[in-house]
């Protein structure tokens, strides 16, 4: 039983999430040889000051 954790910044809506989680279980059939009943899609979200790149927290921009 696959699991996809996604980390991402929060602010995706419902609908751009199902089509992410939709793809990303179809890529795991077409290419890991899982069934989409098995597939789990976990979508792990942060605010921008919980996420630093290059030692910047993204919401001091």
């Amino acid at each position: 039983m696959p699991v996809v954790r996604i980390s991402l910044i929060s602010g995706r809506t419902n609908e751009q999430k199902a089509k992410v989680a939709a793809a990303v279980t179809q890529a795991m059939v077409d290419h890991a040889g899982s069934t989409a009943e098995h597939v789990n899609v976990i979508f792990d979200e942060q605010p921008r000051n919980n996420w630093a790149i290059s030692g910047k927290l993204l919401s001091e921009g």
